[in-house]
C-alpha cells in the first residue's frame, strides 16, 4: 500500500500547527516522525488516520484520497496504535481485541470462528495469549499497550500506525513492543520521542520542527550532532557500540569541561 502525505496544513484554536507537510511513505518500512514537543508529530499522524480533517492538503492511500474513502475502508487500510487507552467499561482482553475485527463486519454481525482465531494468533504475536480473559484495566501499562497493539494486528491492514507507542513503558516493554513491530514486515509509520529508538528501529526517518520537515533519510545519516543541537537545542555526541550501532549521548547544559 502506498500512502502519501501532500501540503497537509491545519489550525488548531487559532495556531497553525501543520504548514505544509509533505512526505512519500515507502511500502514495508519502518517509518519514523520524530521532532520535539508541540512540532506537530500527533497532528500529523491523526491526519492521517482521521481523527482531524486539514485544512489544505490531502492524505493519498494507493493514489487515491483518503477522503474518498469510508471509515470503515479506510480501517482495512490502516490500523492505529495511540499513546493512551481509557475505557469506561470493565472489557476482557479478548473483547478488546476483538474490536480490531469491526471494520470486516456488517452491522451487528456476530462475531465467528474465525474472528477468535485472528484475536489468538494476534494475542500470541505480542506474548499475551494467557491474558485472553483477564480484565483490560487490571493489567499494567506495558501490557495494556501489547494487547492495543494485538487489536490493531487483528484489523489485518497492510498500515500501522504508531503515536509514540513507548511513552511512559519503561525500557523493557519498549524495546519488546519495538522488537515485535518491527518483526511485522509490514509499512510502519511511528511518532517517536526517543532519538535513539529511532535509530535503532527506522528505516526512514522524517524530521519535523515548528510544523514543517526539515530534514527526512536513513536515522544516522541525518541524526548528526548539528542537526540534534539545530531542532533540539541540545548539545549531543553520536557513538558506535561493539556491534556498530550508533548511540546518541546528550551533555547537559550544566557540564563543565572535563568534569566525568
Amino acid at each position: 500500500m502506498q500512502l502519501q502525505v501532500r501540503d497537509l496544513q491545519i489550525s488548531l484554536s487559532g495556531q497553525k500547527i501543520l504548514k505544509g507537510i509533505s512526505a512519500q511513505m515507502p511500502m514495508k518500512r519502518f517509518i519514523g516522525i520524530i521532532g520535539p514537543n508541540g512540532s506537530g508529530k500527533s497532528t500529523l499522524l491523526k491526519c492521517i488516520y482521521r481523527v482531524l480533517r486539514p485544512d489544505y492538503g490531502a492524505v493519498y492511500l494507493d493514489g487515491k484520497e483518503l477522503s474518498k474513502f469510508s471509515y470503515r475502508e479506510s480501517a482495512k487500510k490502516m490500523a492505529v496504535v495511540a499513546q493512551h487507552n481509557y475505557y469506561n467499561f470493565d472489557f476482557s482482553v479478548q473483547d478488546v481485541v476483538l474490536m480490531g475485527r469491526s471494520p470486516h463486519k456488517r452491522s451487528m454481525e456476530r462475531d465467528n470462528t474465525q474472528d477468535y482465531e485472528i484475536v489468538a494468533q494476534s494475542l500470541a504475536q505480542v506474548g499475551m495469549q494467557d491474558f485472553s480473559s483477564r480484565s483490560f484495566s487490571t493489567l499494567s501499562g506495558g501490557e495494556q499497550q501489547r494487547v492495543i497493539l494485538a487489536r490493531a494486528l487483528a484489523q489485518q491492514t497492510p498500515c500501522l500506525i504508531l503515536d509514540e507507542p513507548t511513552n511512559h513503558l519503561d525500557i523493557k516493554y519498549q524495546l519488546q513492543l519495538m522488537d515485535i513491530v518491527k518483526g511485522l514486515g509490514r509499512t510502519i509509520l511511528s511518532a517517536i520521542h526517543d532519538l535513539n529508538i529511532a535509530l535503532m528501529y527506522c528505516d526512514f526517518i522524517y524530521v519535523v520542527k515548528d510544523g514543517r520537515v526539515v530534514a527526512q533519510g536513513e536515522p544516522a545519516q541525518v541524526l548528526t550532532r548539528e542537526l540534534i543541537q539545530d531542532v533540539y537545542q541540545v548539545q549531543a555526541e553520536i557513538i558506535r557500540d561493539s556491534g556498530g550501532m550508533a548511540h546518541i549521548l546528550y551533555h547537559p547544559a550544566h557540564r563543565k569541561e572535563g568534569a566525568l
